[in-house]
């Protein structure tokens, strides 16, 4: 029981066992890869651009790919240990190997990442105290406070032109633009709103641009100023254009209320005084992003530094694992290239003593010790067990000559021994050895129960119904079963006494049955003719003792027959011919009914005496008939199949009766009758008849309803006594049914 659990144990241990597969390492290669490329994609793109990454995440990073780059050392060196175990006397998957390396690279790894991890948060936060959010801060809030500054420049000179042309609007609707006053307004509107310069123009349809009044003291070309884009821009519902040109602020604006009138100013200023603060406060912005890229680079670099020094010290460990491991193994794999040897049956393999008293040291001296014992038992068992062979070849002599059964039974009543005849009679097809008897003969089993030491059982093996003289030896290793098939002994003995019965009963019966009925003709003859006419009491009287002999007669007949059945006279016979003379009798006795035969041409041809063959058929017919009248009803069918195969011939015979009855078991067995005036031995001739020819007959329900008979000869084993007398015949056993040939044969 305790050997029973520990091996249960065990083999739960061993399945739960994780195993690493070629599977694992590639799913671990995919997946160190997988997280390089997941890295780089969060470096690009993790936080603002130019910024330092969170220092979490980029430890977070920095431990996803260290762990399965660890793990891919680990399974490299695995795999190099594994190779080195496969090519040492050890052989095997080099376990010993693969353990030291996942030792030494675990002690290596877990400190080695916990101050990776240290490091790398130092030197973050570090870089982000110098490069905080509140530096940048006030570098990007002075650049934005210059650019205002810029743009409120260019508004205010914006507004100036806008305001000047709503002045200029509404100067227009008082005097026309050619009165000497509008001149001096449009000078005076320039000068006062401090601007270089002033333009007043319109656009013809085509484009053209022609110049209605202008206030130009630097002498420009004031029409080139202007782009056609500007006035395509104010035209589309734009409210002014600004452009900065060298050293001018030039705006263009629409009249109000006009759609073709324009208005052009600029201001003329120094372009340092504009472009110095706004270039400073850019380049100080550009300087500083291009310190935090560095930065952010650094930061980078120096964490994947440590990465590559990390995975380059456990690639280091791994290797001085390997070392280590060799070194240990060794002796190790002297030891088991001795105990293979000693496998193999070499019992003086030894190991080379070591003067070392370490632990390996004294497995190698046990082991010599243990191999000197060995041989010497192995020397002492050899010559055991060859005394045991020779006893045990004498046993399975013996038993396998005797015709008995033999059985030996275990203590727990498993089948420890079990000869052939044993396994025959029991109908037994795989060896039974090991398996509960209850199992393989539960009737045997069964016996073991009681003290009895003879018994007489009955069992069915391989469907046949067999009865076995059982005797039981009792022992202290176990019961010894020993038992000898009696079915046909007893058959026999059953038939031997109906056979005397029918034989005195035929006897006692058929001398009084002739005075009995020349008793009665001659009442009739005599007295007869002095009834009184109309009186028939006399004549039914006389008739019903006459005809009531004939029966009893009939019955004698029978017993008779089954008594002293003669020999059968084997002669080569047409089947088809004995069979269509057995139909034929019937179908015109009973018109009524459809007879039909069905065989192969030309039908086979069977050495058996055509007599008794043709007895048989027609008791067989005869009953199926009775079956059929006994449904009542007045159609029915009788369908005979005669068919032939190698070493065999088969007759069927079908009906649409009533079916077998409930004891269809003993219908074959003498004076067994279901029927009221049956004797109960037609059946019984048949079943003599078939096994005097050495056949077998069957009976079984139609799947249509009504009875299935079938016949089966053996051809193959009659064909041997083709042509013997009636001596020869008699003293095989009986008659036997001969070889079915073909005509041509």
């Amino acid at each position: 029981m305790n050997a029973g659990t520990a091996s249960t144990t065990d083999l739960s241990l061993s399945t739960r066992r994780f195993t690493v597969t070629p599977v694992i390492e590639i799913a671990v290669l995919f997946i160190a890869v997988g997280v390089a490329v997941i890295s780089y994609f969060v470096l690009t793109n993790t936080g603002r651009a130019g910024g330092l990454i969170s220092p979490a995440i980029v430890a977070s990073l920095l431990v996803a790919n260290l762990v399965p780059g660890v793990a891919l050392m680990m399974l490299l060196g695995r795999r190099i240990a594994r190779r080195r175990a496969a090519n040492s006397p050890v052989g095997g998957e080099g376990r010993l190997h693969v353990r030291l390396v996942a030792l030494f690279s675990m002690l290596a790894a877990v400190p080695m990442v916990l101050v990776t991890i240290a490091a790398s948060l130092l030197f973050q936060y570090g870089v982000q105290f110098w490069y905080s959010d509140r530096a940048r801060g006030v570098f990007e809030n002075a650049t934005t406070l210059t650019r205002t500054s810029y743009n409120q420049i260019l508004q205010r000179w914006e507004e100036a032109t806008v305001t000047m042309a709503t002045d200029v609007a509404q100067e227009l609707e008082e005097r026309p633009i050619d009165d000497p006053r509008f001149g001096a307004f449009l000078f005076q509107q320039t000068y006062f709103r401090s601007l270089s310069e002033a333009l007043l123009f319109q656009v013809s349809p085509r484009g053209e641009l022609q110049t209605l009044a202008f206030v130009n003291p630097y002498d420009l070309d004031l029409a080139r100023q202007v782009s056609a884009g500007a006035v395509g821009r104010l035209r589309s519902g734009q409210r002014s254009v600004v452009t900065v040109t060298g050293d001018r602020i030039q705006t263009v604006t629409r009249l109000p209320g006009s759609t073709q009138m324009f208005l052009y100013a600029a201001r003329v200023t120094d372009p340092k005084e504009m472009t110095t603060q706004t270039e400073r406060a850019e380049a100080a912005l550009a300087n500083y992003r291009a310190l935090l890229v560095r930065a952010r680079t650094l930061q980078v670099r120096f964490n994947a530094a440590l990465l590559l020094l990390s995975l380059l010290i456990v690639g280091v460990a791994v290797w001085i694992a390997l070392a280590v491991a060799d070194r240990l193994v060794r002796p190790v794999g002297e030891l088991v290239d001795a105990a293979r040897r000693v496998e193999r049956g070499d019992l003086a393999a030894r190991v080379a003593e070591t003067k070392e008293r370490d632990e390996v040291g004294t497995l190698a001296n046990a082991f010599n010790r243990m191999t000197e014992r060995l041989e010497e038992q192995n020397t002492a068992l050899v010559t055991a067990n060859a005394q045991l062979d020779s006893r045990r070849a004498l046993i399975e002599a013996v038993m396998s000559g005797v015709s008995a059964g033999v059985v030996s039974i275990a203590p727990d009543r498993t089948i420890r021994l079990i000869n052939s005849s044993a396994e025959t009679l029991l109908g037994l097809v795989l060896p039974p050895v090991g398996k509960p008897l209850a199992t393989v003969a539960p009737e045997l089993d069964a016996l073991l129960d009681g003290q009895a030491r003879e018994a007489i059982v009955q069992i069915t093996a391989a469907g046949e119904a067999r009865t076995l003289a059982v005797r039981i030896a009792r022992s202290g290793t176990g019961p010894i079963l020993t038992f000898d098939d009696i079915t046909q002994q007893l058959l026999d003995q059953r038939r031997a006494a109906w056979s005397d019965v029918a034989r005195r009963i035929a006897h006692e019966i058929k001398n009084p049955l002739t005075p009995i009925q020349l008793a009665a003709e001659r009442l009739q003859r005599r007295y007869g003719g002095k009834v009184e006419e109309g009186d028939t009491t006399f004549g039914r009287l006389t008739e019903t003792i006459i005809r009531q002999v004939g029966d009893l007669r009939r019955m004698v007949d029978e017993f008779s027959s089954f008594a002293r059945m003669p020999k059968p006279v084997f002669k080569e016979e047409m089947l088809v011919d004995i069979a269509r003379q057995t139909m034929f009798l019937h179908e015109v006795a009973h018109a009524g009914l459809h007879f039909e035969i069905a065989h192969d041409e030309p039908g086979p041809i069977l050495v058996c005496d055509r007599r008794q063959i043709g007895q048989a058929l027609t008791n067989i017919v005869k009953n199926a008939v009775e079956a059929i009248e006994a449904t009542g009803r007045a159609d029915g069918a009788v369908i005979m199949t005669v068919s032939e195969e190698p070493g065999r011939a088969t007759i069927t015979v079908a009906d649409t009766g009533v079916g077998l009855p409930v004891e269809r078991d003993r219908i074959v067995e003498p004076y067994m009758t279901t029927r009221a005036r049956g004797t109960g031995l037609g059946l019984a001739i048949v079943n003599k008849i078939v096994e005097e020819h050495f056949g077998t007959i069957t009976f079984t329900d139609r799947p249509e309803g009504g009875t299935l008979v079938t016949m089966t000869f053996d051809t193959t084993m009659l064909a041997s006594i083709e042509g013997r007398d009636d001596n020869q015949a008699d003293g095989d056993g009986g008659g036997i049914v001969a070889l079915t040939r073909n005509r041509t044969a």
